[in-house]
């Protein structure tokens, strides 16, 4: 089909405007899996875009958003793309609530913020969240709290954050302190999301990074299950990155993961 080059393109990728925002749904396999743009500037990761023309949903992480800042998020959306920002906000109440007010206008699908924050400043993310949206005309993006960070073990748990309760209970005392907030879901181990979705309920969103297909690899992610265990757990969407990012043919990568899931 051809299309529309616009001249704000300058990587001349043929990317089109999309004619109204896409909303959340689960339409196929393969929107149900994140794509992290883990990558250190606007034009890799442009590159990268093109080499995985199937990938509907892209994650936004602190490393590119700080280099190259809205233009990544203007981008991806005139590719029609999905946009799990993920800033992992963590802050006092008044700052948490200035940045989601911020944030809302950039008409992202997901957004991060640690549940570690508390309950006033989640909060308050979730009003400014809604506040900010609503002035810019952006759908209200989906506020949802990092329960504990997937590079961190029950050991390092207890022992170097000094936390006396096991690591399965502290993450679910986290998405229940986001639910209880008013945030739409959580992110976490898939190896917690069975227990998080029995006790939180069909309705809260579940993102599950540390994902990695039989045949990749763990990296430094320390509580991993395949595609196939994530989903059976209960996850909504599934963070996988480098099994296929780094893979020798990434688009063949990714399509081997969605053909396995089907």
């Amino acid at each position: 089909m051809n299309h529309t080059v616009y001249p704000e393109d300058p990587y001349n990728l043929g990317y089109r405007r999309p004619k109204s925002f896409k909303t959340m749904t689960d339409n196929s396999i393969s929107e149900r899996i994140i794509v992290p743009l883990d990558v250190p500037d606007l034009e890799t990761a442009m590159s990268q875009i093109s080499q995985l023309p199937n990938v509907q949903f892209w994650k936004v992480g602190l490393e590119l958003f700080i280099s190259a800042g809205p233009p990544i998020l203007d981008h991806l959306k005139a590719y029609n793309k999905r946009i799990f920002l993920d800033l992992k906000l963590h802050d006092i109440p008044n700052t948490m609530a200035g940045a989601c007010r911020s944030a809302a206008r950039y008409g992202v699908d997901l957004l991060t913020l640690h549940a570690s924050a508390g309950r006033p400043a989640l909060k308050a993310a979730q009003r400014a969240l809604e506040e900010g949206a609503a002035a810019a005309g952006q759908p209200l993006p989906r506020a949802i709290a990092v329960t504990l960070l997937t590079s961190l073990n029950a050991r390092e748990l207890a022992f170097d954050l000094q936390v006396p309760i096991e690591l399965p209970e502290y993450a679910l005392k986290m998405a229940l302190l986001a639910q209880e907030s008013g945030l739409a879901g959580a992110v976490c181990s898939p190896q917690e999301a069975q227990q998080l979705r029995q006790i939180c309920g069909h309705e809260f969103l579940l993102v599950c990074p540390g994902v990695r297909p039989s045949w990749g690899v763990s990296g430094d992610q320390q509580r991993v299950m395949t595609p196939q265990q994530a989903l059976q757990a209960g996850a909504n969407y599934l963070v996988i990155g480098r099994p296929i990012t780094q893979a020798d043919h990434p688009a063949a990568a990714f399509d081997r993961i969605c053909e396995d899931l089907s």
